[in-house]
C-alpha cells in the first residue's frame, strides 16, 4: 500500500513540474512560432514561414545600439557582480563576527526589494548626483541587484569546502593571497563561472530598472517596449527569440558549469 502511494505521489509530482513548464514556457514557444509567421497579426491558421520580422530587426539601427548596450552592461555587471559576490560569500565561510545574520541578511536584500521602488530609488539618487541617463548608472544598478544571485551561488560552492585546506596551504608556507589564489579561486571556479553566466543573463533582461535610469542608452528590453507602444510589430517575437535563447543558453551554461563540476566525495 506505502508503495503504491509512493509511485501516485511521484506520478502527481512530475504531471505537476510538466504543468507548471507548460504554463511557464508556452507563451514563450508561441511568441517564437509567431516570429517566424508571415502575418502581421497573431492568428491561426497561421501564414507561410518567413525571416522578414528578423530581417526588420536585423536592419533596425536601434536595435543594434540597444543590443550592443545590454551585452556592454551584462558583461561588466557580471564582473563586478561576481567579485562583490565572491568577497561577501567568502567573508561569510571564513570569518565569524557579531552581527554576521545581518550582514548576509542585507547582502541578500536586493532581490526581495519591489523592482518598481528600486527602480525609483535608483532614479532619485542618480538624479541627485547628476548622473542620471549614463551607461554606467545601469551598471551600477544592475550590480546592485545581481550581486547576491552571486554570492548566493559561491557562497554555496563554499560551503563544501574543507576548512582545514586553507590552514594547510598556511603551514605549508603560503601566503594569504597564495592561497586564496592556488586553493580558494580553483575550488570556487565553478560556481564563479556559474555566477558570471547567470548575473549576466539576469542583466540582459532586466526592464524596470533600466528603464528608469538608461536615459538614451536604451537596452533590449526597453527598445521592445519602445517598438511595442502605439502599434503592434512581430519583430518584437523576433527580437524576444533573441533575448530569450541568450538568457536561457547563459542559465543553462551556468546550470552545467555547477553541477557538472561539483565536488565528488572519495573513498579510501
Amino acid at each position: 500500500m506505502t508503495m503504491q502511494a509512493n509511485k501516485i505521489t511521484n506520478l502527481l509530482l512530475k504531471a505537476y513540474l510538466v504543468a507548471v513548464f507548460v504554463f511557464i514556457f508556452t507563451p514563450i514557444i508561441t511568441s517564437m512560432i509567431f516570429s517566424f509567421n508571415s502575418d502581421r497579426f497573431a492568428s491561426i491558421p497561421l501564414g507561410s514561414f518567413t525571416l522578414h520580422w528578423y530581417e526588420i530587426a536585423y536592419n533596425d539601427p536601434d536595435v543594434w545600439d540597444a543590443a550592443r548596450t545590454s551585452m556592454t552592461v551584462a558583461v561588466l555587471v557580471s564582473v563586478l557582480s561576481t567579485f562583490i559576490g565572491f568577497c561577501t560569500a567568502y567573508t561569510d565561510f571564513r570569518y565569524s563576527f557579531r552581527f554576521k545574520s545581518g550582514y548576509l541578511a542585507l547582502a541578500l536584500l536586493p532581490p526581495t526589494i519591489p523592482l518598481i521602488i528600486m527602480a525609483l530609488a535608483m532614479l532619485a539618487w542618480f538624479s541627485k548626483i547628476g548622473a542620471s541617463g549614463q551607461l554606467w548608472s545601469i551598471v551600477i544598478a544592475h550590480t546592485v541587484l545581481c550581486s547576491p544571485f552571486a554570492m548566493a551561488v559561491i557562497r554555496l560552492r563554499l560551503q563544501q569546502m574543507d576548512r582545514d585546506l586553507e590552514a594547510a596551504a598556511w603551514n605549508l608556507g603560503a601566503s594569504e593571497w597564495a592561497t586564496m589564489r592556488y586553493v580558494v579561486v580553483p575550488f570556487a571556479k565553478p560556481a564563479i563561472i556559474s555566477a558570471l553566466c547567470l548575473t549576466m543573463a539576469v542583466s540582459f533582461d532586466e526592464f524596470v530598472v533600466a528603464w528608469f535610469v538608461s536615459g538614451l542608452n536604451k537596452t533590449i528590453p526597453v527598445i521592445i517596449l519602445e517598438i511595442l507602444q502605439g502599434n503592434v510589430d512581430p519583430q518584437i517575437n523576433a527580437i524576444g527569440t533573441f533575448v530569450f535563447i541568450t538568457s536561457m543558453t547563459l542559465v543553462i551554461i551556468a546550470q552545467l558549469v555547477f553541477t557538472l563540476r561539483s565536488p565528488r566525495k572519495t573513498y579510501i
